[in-house]
């Protein structure tokens, strides 16, 4: 049985991973023009901060976490 704690870790990253993948997609594409874009950028790198001040991780490369927070393009 796998640990309590570990599962939740693993479903933090996960959805931090998600938002990354999602900020890098957003500039990569250009798709920085509108309100609403900036809006879901912004809100996802609160998203990554909020996740980052967390005291739990362990081994995590948090370096995508981290650059995709800082992202300005």
């Amino acid at each position: 049985m796998e640990d309590e704690t570990e599962v939740d870790v693993e479903h933090v990253y996960s959805a931090a991973m998600d938002s990354v993948n999602l900020i890098n997609r957003m500039y990569d594409e250009g798709l920085t023009s509108e309100p609403e874009d900036l809006d879901t950028i912004d809100r996802n790198k609160r998203h990554l901060l909020l996740e980052l001040s967390k005291d739990f991780w362990t081994d995590e490369d948090l370096t995508p976490l981290q650059e995709a927070s800082e992202r300005t393009e």
